[in-house]
Formats: structure tokens, sequence, C-alpha cells
């Protein structure tokens, strides 16, 4: 009779414990609700690049499909005053009354106060592509890829080209206080300690700061600087298609029946370096969707700033075409929270063509 008034406490127990679980155990992903009124900054590092353009674009996919009546504004700076340049934005339209910010960041921690004062003003802060270091000011990042993984990509392209010999490379970043670019840049040294990259000499990290005409030239200074060198990493899309054409044009690579003396490889546009492959001065890169990235961020930064979802780790959300994601601890960084988006595509003679019609 004992026994079978144990057994009858456990069923009960587990009972209560099913009936009393979190509602998010039982509920599906947080859906957004069409048509609400959300004034939304669309901020990139700079304008006039293509890649902006495209999340721009998907940006503005997603607030078709949410029927926000309010218009989505791309704000951005020019690319030579593009750290004061975002601040400055950020705080005028604090001022000029936005409910949403969504932020490439290329300003490090120095726009970390603005974004504070955002928040403290009520206003939905987003990143996207490139965080905010230290995480202060920011809700929710929302990474195109891990950036741990991006050091690993690099690496194994590098690895790709210059085959199980190895050699010698550099690396032409965009700007010193690009978050993003540091981080993979710093992940690519993590890599390159495992004895499978033993051979893969990393000589110099250069900076280009996503102007074309500096990028070209910061191309040739390297060639110039270290005869040994055989490859240039370049994790930005302005960065690969200028140091691309500079080795193009002083006939470094993709020379028919000789071999090539250097080449370059990294982060690029399909569209921009379609001609480049094909011709061995980039045989390989890799990127992910922009307008995919756009997209994304719009939906995330909608439904916070609806109230739908509250930017707190294990939340569950619905991202109309791309699908279901959740908010997460950001593994690269001491503080932060982060969306996940994904993956990698490795471009080369076998896809690029297709890609870029």
């Amino acid at each position: 009779m004992r026994k079978l008034s144990t057994a009858f406490a456990i069923l009960v127990m587990v009972s209560m414990v099913m009936a009393l679980a979190p509602a998010a155990m039982a509920q599906g992903p947080v859906k957004a609700t069409p048509g609400q009124a959300v004034k939304m900054v669309l901020l990139p590092k700079f304008l006039g690049n293509l890649v902006f353009d495209q999340a721009h674009e998907g940006a503005l996919e997603a607030a078709k499909e949410l029927q926000n009546p309010e218009p989505l504004q791309f704000l951005g700076p020019t690319p030579q005053d593009s750290v004061a340049g975002q601040i400055e934005i950020v705080t005028n339209s604090v001022t000029q009354g936005v409910d949403a910010i969504m932020l490439s960041n290329n300003a490090g921690d120095q726009i970390a106060p603005a974004a504070k004062a955002a928040r403290e003003a009520g206003v939905t802060f987003v990143t996207w592509d490139s965080p905010i270091p230290s995480a202060e000011g920011e809700q929710v990042f929302v990474a195109q890829v891990d950036f741990n993984e991006t050091g690993r990509v690099m690496a194994e392209m590098a690895l790709n080209i210059l085959g199980p010999e190895g050699g010698k490379f550099a690396v032409l970043s965009a700007s010193p206080d690009a978050a993003n670019q540091n981080a993979w840049i710093a992940a690519l040294k993590e890599v390159l300690k495992e004895p499978k990259y033993s051979k893969l000499e990393l000589l110099d990290i250069v900076y280009g700061n996503d102007i074309s005409e500096d990028s070209y030239n910061q191309a040739l200074a390297l060639v110039d600087k270290y005869p040994e060198m055989k490859l240039i990493m370049a994790p930005t899309t302005i960065g690969i298609a200028a140091g691309a054409k500079a080795l193009q044009d002083e006939g470094l690579c993709g020379v028919e029946g000789q071999e090539p003396k250097v080449v370059i490889s990294g982060l690029g546009l399909p569209v921009e370096m379609v001609s480049y492959t094909l011709n061995g001065c980039a045989p390989q890169f890799a990127l992910w969707s922009f307008r995919d990235l756009g997209y994304l961020t719009y939906y995330v930064t909608y439904l916070l700033a609806t109230g739908a979802i509250k930017g707190e780790i294990g939340e569950r959300f619905e991202a109309g075409r791309m699908g279901v994601y959740t908010i997460e601890k950001d593994p690269t960084r001491e503080k932060g929270l982060r969306v996940l988006m994904g993956p990698f595509t490795i471009y080369d003679k076998t896809n690029v063509e297709a890609e870029a019609k």
C-alpha cells in the first residue's frame, strides 16, 4: 500500500511540474505582428559599398513583409569620416525621435557612449556585420557567421591556395577600428598555431581603410616589402577587389603559362571577383549573403522594438523566409548576445560565374 501511495505521489508531482512548465516550452517561436509603426535607421559603416547596398535591399524586403508604415532610413557617413560620422548619425537619430537603430560598427568602442545614450532614451539598438566590442549600448548583435570560424576559413583557403608546402602571406584589412575585422584576424592567428597550418607564415597586417585607392596601394606596398610573399588575405570586399586589380595591373598573377608570383584571397562579392577568379588572381574566396543579413537584422530589430522579444538568451523567434533563430551568448566577446546567421560559401572557378549572374 505504501509503494502504491509513493508511486501515486510521484505521478501527481510529475503532472504538476508539466502543468507549471514555462509557457515557452509549450509555445513555438515568437512571430512578429505586422503593421506596427517603428521608425528605423539602417546605419552601415559608410555609404558607397555594394555589400551595404545589398543589406539595405534585404532590410527593405523585410520592411515590406512586416508592413511597417514608417519608411526605412538608410544613413551612413563617407569612408573618410566613418568613425566620427557614425557617432554623429547615432546622436542625431536619437534627437530626431527614431525608435530603432541598426549599426554596422566601424568605430570600435568609441561609439559605445552614443549607443548607451540611445538606449537610455528608449531607442532599440541592434548591431549587425560588426558589433560593439564591449557590447555597451547594444542589445543584440546579428552575426553573419561565427567569427572564430572566419579565421579557420581564411586559414583553410590559404592552405588550399599555397599547397602543403605552405608559404608566406600578409593580411590586407579594412580599418584598425573595425571590430569584425579585428576579431577575424585574431581568430586567424589562433588557428595558425595548430600543427596543420604550421607552414603558413603571417608576415604583416596592413589597413586600406576600405577605400579602393588605399587598398590598391597597400597591396602593392606589401609586394615591394616582402618579395617572398605568395598570398594576400583580405577579409574585406573592397580590399580584396582593389588588391586583385593591383596584382593584375602589375602582371603578378593570371599570366598565361606562368606561375603567379602573388595571388589574393579573403572575403569578396562574386559579382566583383568573377574575372579575378577566372584569371587566377583570386583562386578562392568566401562570403555570405548580405541581403539575408539585412533582412534578418530588420526582423530582429522590429521584434525588439515592438516588444515581441526582450533580447534575452534562449528566446526563439521566426524571421520570415529565413526561418527560426535563437538568441545566444556571443562566445567571441566577453559580454554581449548574438543571433547567428551563417553559413559561409567558398567561391572558385566552379561556382563564381553562376553566383555573379
